[in-house]
């Protein structure tokens, strides 16, 4: 379990730290919005840090996915704008009675980008190449996700050339739904024979786009795959360039440069609304932001202090008037972009009176001091000083003293995520983005008592046995009703207790060129250019 989380974290830290890498766009570039030699159709995206690999197995962050996953298909995938799943390489399959058995059977005369053919041994191949030590190419790569995506997995059987069964080791729920994550990716063995350790510079999948060029600190180039097995795509060419700089990435947009950009600060995405050049096209993500308390800690083990301070933060102002239509409120931990979201969970409300009063009962009616970590920056940590010098001014009306630390990313997970005994924290902030379109990714991952760290990333360390027997139980459930049932239970009890001041649910934001066409925003923040034109 420690060396499943010491994976785990290096997901975290991969994906959440976009400031690693630094780059400016191509001075020399000719491949822009308005500049489509030979009447090809380029759509050039601006991201916000360099891609960390293209192996859709090694995938671990955002840049990376949304560069990469065009070059790639999953057995089943989700629909547009939906963690719905749908066939993708597989036309259909079964799972049997028990939930130990799945079945996969594959469609036909689907080639990957090589020419070799897509198969029933691909499939064994892209699995057992992550999860099997003893695959002789497992060393071509650091597989962060195989954990998490195959875990419940017990062996890969090849049935025939078109089906394929994979047995579990006991029943788990939301497996299907792992189907259609990056690393459930198909990708093609003759090309991870020949490149080995290389094929994260040399992708090769079944999808919509191949691979063209990585030029590090400038740009990635894909083209189209023109005997994609769903249709041609209409754009050509797809350029990705690493732009850190919001404000560099910005002008360039507005230049011309650029046809589609992320991560647009508040204040500039109130002015590019009323600007009739840009489309901005926004989507609730499948995130959550916290302040987690330490409820092994005096005098956070008081769920009354818990919900006191919950009553003294006004967070309907802070997503107003920080995040700027950024954020969308938050009632739960979960989401309304996941299935099992309760919508009839009430968050508390803005009122200090009620706060100094829980204080009182609590037995701290002159409120105390507390310390109160912070990250310098994170992905979906959205503005995390800002944020917390809102919070620190709200407690301090009710005589809650808070003394900020703020940490470097690396460092602070290195802080949060160890066992209670060895951590001193009294309240943190942490946000968590989901993988699967589950509700396990959300409730079980963070509220499960089986999952404090170092096991997993319950940073509460909230432990409530009525939700760790719903949590658990849901996990082996087949029937969707039962297991929403179980997920709105746990939801009200979790939100009762209040582990965490649960604040908002931040909103994807891409900003694009009015001439770029049916590009839709997915909740798992992947990009999808298939369907995408140029007018």
């Amino acid at each position: 379990m420690k060396k499943w989380l010491l994976l785990l974290l290096s997901v975290v830290m991969i994906f959440t730290v976009f400031t690693g890498c630094s780059s400016e766009p191509a001075a020399d570039s000719n491949n822009s919005q308005n500049e489509q030699e030979g009447g090809k159709k380029v759509i050039v995206v601006g991201l916000q840090a360099e891609p960390t690999s293209l192996d859709a197995h090694q995938i671990s962050d955002y840049n990376s996915s949304r560069a990469a996953m065009e070059i790639y298909d999953q057995l089943v995938q989700f629909k547009d704008e939906s963690t719905e799943l749908e066939p993708d390489l597989a036309e259909k399959w079964d799972v049997s009675d028990d939930g130990m058995e799945y079945t996969f059977y594959l469609k036909k005369d689907i080639k990957f980008h090589d020419g070799t053919p897509f198969n029933a041994e691909a499939v064994k191949f892209s699995i057992e190449r992550q999860i099997d030590p003893d695959h002789p190419y497992h060393d071509t790569g650091q597989f962060a996700y195989a954990e998490f995506t195959f875990g419940p997995v017990d062996r890969v059987e090849v049935v025939d050339d078109y089906t394929v069964k994979i047995y579990l080791k006991e029943p788990f729920a939301p497996f299907l739904s792992n189907m259609a994550m990056h690393a459930a990716s198909i990708v093609s063995p003759e090309a991870v024979k020949k490149y080995g350790k290389d094929f994260s510079r040399n992708p090769v999948g079944t999808g919509p786009y191949k691979y063209v060029r990585w030029d590090p600190g400038v740009e990635v180039v894909l083209e189209k795959n023109p005997d994609y097995f769903k249709g041609e795509p209409k754009v050509d060419q797809l350029i990705f360039k690493p732009i850190t700089d919001d404000q560099t990435r910005l002008a360039e947009l507005e230049a011309g440069n650029l046809d589609l950009i992320v991560n647009v600060t508040p204040d500039d995405l109130v002015r590019l609304k009323e600007d009739g050049n840009f489309q901005v096209i926004e989507q609730a993500g499948m995130h959550v932001w916290w302040t987690a308390f330490n409820t092994q800690k005096e005098p956070f083990n008081n769920k009354k202090v818990r919900q006191a301070i919950n009553y003294a933060v006004n967070k309907e102002a802070i997503v107003n008037e920080i995040l700027k239509g950024t954020g969308e409120l938050a009632n739960s931990p979960l989401p309304p972009t996941v299935w099992g979201h309760n919508p009839n969970v009430k968050n508390y409300e803005y009122n200090p009176e009620k706060a100094r009063q829980l204080l009182e009962e609590a037995g701290y009616p002159n409120g105390f001091e507390a310390t109160y970590w912070i990250p310098e920056s994170g992905s979906g940590m959205q503005q995390p000083a800002t944020m917390a010098a809102a919070i620190q001014a709200d407690l301090a009306k009710v005589g809650i003293e808070l003394n900020i630390q703020t940490l470097e990313w690396g460092s602070y997970l290195d802080k949060v995520f160890v066992p209670p005994s060895e951590n001193d924290m009294d309240m943190h902030q942490m946000s968590w983005i989901g993988d699967n379109g589950d509700p396990d990714n959300f409730l079980y991952i963070l509220l499960s008592s089986e999952q404090w760290p170092t096991a997993g990333f319950n940073d509460a360390y909230y432990k409530n046995e009525r939700v760790d027997e719903l949590l658990s139980q849901a996990r082996v459930t087949s029937d969707k009703e039962k297991r929403t049932q179980m997920y709105e239970e746990a939801q009200e009890i979790i939100m009762e207790d209040a582990p965490w001041i649960v604040l908002d649910h931040e909103k994807q934001i891409v900003i694009a060129q009015k001439n770029i066409k049916n590009f839709k925003l997915h909740p798992t923040g992947v990009f999808r250019f298939s369907n995408v034109d140029v007018e």
